[in-house]
């Protein structure tokens, strides 16, 4: 059962992330809510999306790897856009990515 509430929450989470990230693709919004939405709150609800399937991961180098992706995402967030690390939070959108579907071949 706790499974499941995990899986529907990341779900509404990734969710959420599209939606954020389609408002700023299509500029619903003025210039600023748009760069918010798709560049910040995007990545924090994936971030946040990481660390809820991270303990899901049955091999912990995927697992540690995952939460270190979900904190790359989260902290390159809140990094401004002009800053050379806010590439941060696309490595870590990147690597959660590629930890996600690695880990569902076993």
């Amino acid at each position: 059962m706790k499974d499941q509430q995990q899986r529907s929450i990341q779900g509404i989470l990734s969710i959420a992330a599209l939606v954020c990230m389609a408002i700023g693709w299509f500029n619903l919004f003025s210039p600023e809510v748009n760069h918010l939405l798709s560049g910040k709150v995007f990545y924090i609800l994936i971030g946040a999306s990481f660390f809820i399937q991270a303990p899901t991961l049955t091999n912990k180098n995927f697992m540690y790897g995952m939460y270190a992706a979900a904190g790359a995402c989260v902290l390159g967030a809140f990094l401004p856009s002009d800053s050379q690390l806010s590439v941060l939070k696309t490595i870590g959108l990147l690597g959660g990515v590629i930890l996600s579907i690695s880990s569902r071949r076993q």
